[in-house]
């Protein structure tokens, strides 16, 4: 009877979650650091819908992404892959860049 009951709470949170949204593979962006660089330097992303950055830092040093925009900074080290969770956003343009390295150019989001 126990083991009844842990799966329907099981159930119960997974449907929550599918309910909520939350889709494992759905929106994600992939977003490269090397070089001193990131890679794509733009990418679009579509409005009023969430979607995850992952960004991989493929450098020997370790990078911080920051966007005063987004409200979101994340250090990643070398080697290291970071999801960075977006809500939705307004049409628009939204800057970031690597807060460790100011000669690193700046990269946008434009949301359509």
């Amino acid at each position: 009877m126990q083991s009844f009951m842990k799966v329907g709470v099981l159930i119960v949170l997974l449907a929550g979650a599918f309910a909520s949204g939350i889709r494992a593979e759905e929106n994600v962006v992939d977003l490269r650091f090397e070089n001193r660089r990131f890679s794509p330097q733009n990418l679009t992303v579509t409005a009023n819908q969430r979607f995850i950055i992952k960004l991989f830092n493929a450098s020997k040093e370790t990078i911080e992404f920051e966007s005063f925009k987004l409200d979101r900074e994340k250090v990643v080290g070398p080697g290291e892959t970071a999801m960075i969770y977006i809500p939705a956003l307004k049409p628009g343009r939204y800057d970031f860049y690597d807060d460790f390295h100011e000669d690193v150019p700046e990269g946008t989001i434009l949301v359509k």
